[in-house]
This record gives structure tokens, sequence and C-alpha cells, in this order.
């Protein structure tokens, strides 16, 4: 197995395969990171991953890790849907990177990723039909009351939005042609499996459940298809377990 840092286009990424399948096409997983982390903290995603025969692709986000431009908590915080916006934007070119490359076995492509990175895998899923499954870690689909909870939470600390009312609205209307909860339809059957603690303060569980609750209905021909696993005493932290069911089930619907 091999794990070579890459750049492709703006996007710096590491790409890990196995040595003997590295110039081969095969199935793909991009794998997104939560905020305030970075590319290489989800290596044991991708060497799980990469066991089962998946070439995986770890973008740094944008404002993070080495494309960093040294903003603390709050700016970053601010810039948080900016992060993801681009994040769904380069998903397209990755894509179309790993084609022109013949790395890409056919439509064999999923999406996963932790909390911010699970965010953007949702927004990933509405944006582009030709995701086969994904795998959601602490995510949520609800964008825009996510950004309204958010704005709301940073004016009750005491701070000012540095947005107009104007900006605050065109951004809620952008969020809107992302969020799944608003358009379910985009889903149209394909494999989600969901891993969410019951604790999460960071990205809260009740939103995630409602959601798969009120969707997987349109899963009843095939329910192994549309997965939630819950952790009754976990935070904002996936197990041991999460991570190898969420690996298990990207596998599972890749290589079938």
């Amino acid at each position: 197995m091999i794990i070579k840092e890459e750049q492709w286009g703006t996007v710096p990424l590491l790409h890990i395969v196995d040595e003997q399948q590295e110039s081969s096409e095969m199935p793909v997983v991009i794998f997104f990171h939560g905020f305030t982390s970075a590319k290489e903290h989800n290596l044991h995603y991708a060497f799980n991953l990469a066991k089962k025969g998946i070439r995986v692709l770890l973008p740094e986000a944008h404002l993070h890790g080495v494309r960093s431009e040294a903003l603390d908590e709050v700016q970053l915080s601010l810039r948080f849907w900016e992060i993801i916006l681009t994040s769904i934007e380069e998903a397209g070119f990755l894509h179309q990177q790993l084609k022109e490359k013949g790395l890409l076995n056919s439509d064999q492509i999923a999406f996963s990723g932790t909390s911010m990175g699970g965010i953007t895998t949702l927004g990933c899923l509405s944006a582009y039909p030709w995701i086969k499954s994904a795998a959601v870690m602490m995510g949520t689909p609800g964008y825009v009351k996510l950004a309204k909870g958010q704005m709301k939470q940073f004016e009750n600390k005491g701070f000012k939005l540095p947005m107009k009312d104007e900006d605050v609205h065109k951004l809620l209307s952008t969020l809107a042609e992302f969020d799944l909860t608003q358009h379910p339809e985009r889903l149209n059957g394909r494999p989600v499996f969901f891993w969410h603690g019951m604790n999460d303060t960071m990205v809260p569980f009740e939103p995630t459940r409602h959601f798969y609750n009120a969707v997987k209905v349109k899963y009843n021909e095939h329910p192994e298809d549309f997965e939630f696993m819950v952790d009754e005493h976990a935070g904002h932290a996936v197990s041991r377990p999460g991570m190898l069911r969420a690996v298990d089930f990207l596998a599972d619907h890749l290589n079938d």
C-alpha cells in the first residue's frame, strides 16, 4: 500500500492505493475531513478501504492543513460554508481528473466524510447524480437549518455577523440548492450509511435522525441500502465499530 502526496489542480490531497494496482482502473472513495482537521487525520479510513481494493483520495479542504491562511477558529467558522461549497465544487474536478487519468472503474465512486466532511458529502449527493454511494459520519443534510442555527449561536455569543442582510439571504438561497431536506428526491435510491452519536453537541443528532426516518420509506425494497448506525453514548467522535461499518458499507456497494 502506498500513500502519495499529490496536487491535482489547486487541490492538495493524499492518494492511497494498493501498490500493485496504482495505475489500474478501480473503485474510488473521496473522503473529506472535518472542521479544523486535515487530510492526514483520516488515514485509518483510507487504510481499511485500500485493503478492500479501493483507491482513496483524501483532499485538503479550503483554508485547512497545507491550505491554511493562519485564521483563528472564529475567523474560520465565519467561512464554514465557503469551505464546504468550495469542496463540493472541487469534488466535481477530482471526479473529472480520475476519469482523465484512467484511474476510475466506470461509475464505481463513493464519497464519505466526518463532521464537516459528512456535511460536504451530503451536499455532493445533492449536486452530483453520478455518486454511487456514501457514508456520512456526524453530518447533517439540513444546510439552511444548520446555517441559521450557527448564525444565531454566533450572535448569542455577542458577535455581530460581518454580513449584510442581503448577503445572508443570498447565502441561504445558495445553501438551499444543496439542502437534501428540501430535495430528498435527489438521493434517488442511492446507498447511504449514517453514523451519529446521540450526545453530539457539535452537529446535532436529531435533525439527521429525523431526515433518515422521513426518507427511509423510499428504500423499502432495499432497506440494506439506507442504514443509520446510532451510538447512544458517543459525542462528536466516531467509534471504531462505526468506522469499520462505514468502510464495509462502502466496500460492499462499490464492489457489488
